[in-house]
């Protein structure tokens, strides 16, 4: 019982001092709210956007697709002695069906941190309706698998996602520039007289201009048809557990499957730079802040110890240990990151709801309660290591020298 009575005096002297100088102590746990509240206003805005980002991104386009290795030239050794030049051009790529692409489906169906697979058979065509033409981007697809991948229902802006038989589904810019409402026929040119006519059932806007612009939603076996592919499909798309594994798991995949597997982290390099670059910044300003808040502490602490010399040597004189004294400065660090970081994650969070009630309202920004943790956590850690100085030059005093002191 003894520790427990030594502990209870510790914390009543440290709160006494702490409420000694009532002024003081107000100031430093305001400036301690003040970085809290900016590290987790900061952090939960980047990460809020960062994931709007990526669901506004990922939401029209697979994880990963596997797909044909690319064609090459065949370049034949030189005989013996001889000296090739070879002036070599890119070669031509054209549409491909992938081998045995039923037993490659079952197999990624298997694969650990895969959730969902579809294949596909895209490729270019021509749309018309009367005199007017747009070049389009075919998506032959298996609906149910598909919707897994990009769930395109979602983004209906008229009629309905059916594309069985002669209907399809097409996006809002080529409704736009072609004149097409849900019902209307659409005649699509796969080339060499391969021509259908079909009915829209449906059309989307998946927010994507391009990709509204483009993209033709219908039957696997009429884009087969079409693309002259004969029971065949072009790509394999894939979505995956972990989307920043993505490019690891595609690379595990392109050995397995002798395949080319390509991420969504490869074919979107720069927004993957600008969201490191975020990530970056974002720590760099939790760091500083986290400094300032540390000096701000080690300060007021350090002034605590020259105008708290005399209770200091009165505390060695009664027998206080110099441990005991330095546990008391520690609890005083530790408290005021504790009860600012308290005060600022409340603000922090409430700067956070004022940005979602009256800020341009493109996302939307939550506060994840670990979040908040985490930032109490860190500034009492700060504060403790902050004190660690002053506690110790307070707990090396002479006694006798402490108590003459004026």
């Amino acid at each position: 019982m003894r520790w427990l009575d030594a502990l209870w005096l510790e914390w009543k002297i440290a709160l006494a001092f702490l409420f000694d100088n009532k002024l003081q102590t107000l100031l430093i746990m305001v400036g301690i709210a003040v970085g809290s509240a900016v590290i987790v206003f900061i952090t939960a805005l980047i990460t809020g956007l960062q994931a709007n980002v990526i669901e506004r991104t990922l939401g029209t386009q697979a994880h990963l697709k596997v797909q044909m290795p690319d064609d090459a030239n065949r370049v034949l050794p030189a005989p013996d002695g001889a000296v090739a030049l070879v002036l070599e051009s890119p070669r031509a790529q054209r549409l491909r069906s992938l081998s045995n692409w039923q037993a490659l489906r079952d197999l990624l169906d298997g694969q650990p941190q895969v959730l969902a697979v579809s294949p596909l058979a895209t490729g270019p065509a021509i749309a018309r309706r009367g005199l007017a033409r747009a070049s389009v981007a075919l998506m032959g697809i298996d609906p149910d698998r598909y919707q897994r991948i990009v769930p395109v229902a979602r983004d209906l802006v008229a009629g309905r996602f059916s594309i069985e038989g002669d209907q399809v589904a097409i996006g809002s810019e080529l409704a736009k520039d072609l004149g097409l409402s849900v019902g209307d026929k659409l005649r699509l040119d796969g080339g060499q007289g391969r021509e259908l006519i079909m009915r829209v059932a449906g059309i989307f806007e998946l927010g994507v201009r391009e990709l509204d612009s483009r993209y033709v939603y219908l039957d696997l076996r009429q884009a087969q048809i079409l693309l002259d592919l004969p029971g065949g499909v072009t790509q394999i798309d894939l979505t995956v557990e972990e989307i920043f594994a993505a490019e690891e798991i595609a690379e595990r995949l392109a050995r397995l499957t002798g395949m080319q597997a390509e991420s969504w982290m490869a074919t979107n390099g720069q927004l993957l730079n600008a969201l490191s670059s975020q990530t970056m910044t974002t720590q760099m300003i939790r760091i500083f802040v986290g400094l300032s808040v540390a000096f701000g502490i080690a300060s007021v602490l350090a002034v605590s110890v020259v105008q708290r010399t005399r209770e200091i040597g009165i505390l060695r004189a009664m027998g206080s240990a110099r441990r005991q004294v330095m546990r008391v400065f520690l609890l005083q660090g530790g408290l005021l990151g504790l009860a600012g970081s308290a005060l600022g994650g409340l603000v922090g969070w409430a700067l956070v709801m004022v940005f979602n009630l009256m800020g341009p309202g493109l996302f939307f920004v939550q506060v994840p309660t670990g979040l908040v943790l985490s930032a109490m956590g860190v500034a009492t850690l700060t504060g403790v290591l902050a004190a660690v100085a002053p506690a110790r030059r307070a707990a090396r005093y002479d006694p006798a020298v402490a108590i003459r002191y004026v």
